[in-house]
């Protein structure tokens, strides 16, 4: 079974994407902020990380840093899902390292794809 780290502080966002990926087979991890994913990190590798970008503690681009410096965590997929919808956000997130950039809103159909293209 594929593993999907949900990163993100908002409540809604959490439920809706742990619904739409429980139910197409994934098994989920939660985390509210860059310190939980980090946490998350030391005793589970996911396949792929859906990541926003403003959260409490430590932010996302810091989290992803983090991530793509620790050797055991370099073939986990990232996604980035934030509402930073700028050039230079989305310049920014996939030069740390980030395998796609998706802007909210989005469709969460949409998002299921790019996450199946990317486990591909």
């Amino acid at each position: 079974m594929k593993k999907i780290l949900i990163a993100d502080d908002e409540h809604k966002i959490v439920m809706t994407l742990e619904y739409a990926f429980r139910k197409a087979g994934y098994e989920i991890f939660i985390a509210r902020d860059g310190s939980e994913v980090l946490d998350i990190l030391k005793t589970q590798i996911p396949d792929i990380i859906l990541l926003d970008i403003m959260m409490p503690n430590v932010d996302g681009y810091t989290t992803l840093s983090e991530i793509r410096k620790n050797k055991n965590l370099e073939n986990v997929k990232v996604i980035f899902l934030s509402a930073k919808t700028g050039e230079n956000d989305i310049k920014k997130g996939l030069a740390l390292g980030a395998d796609a950039y998706i802007t909210k809103p989005y469709s969460i159909k949409k998002l299921t794809e790019k996450v199946e293209e990317l486990l591909q």
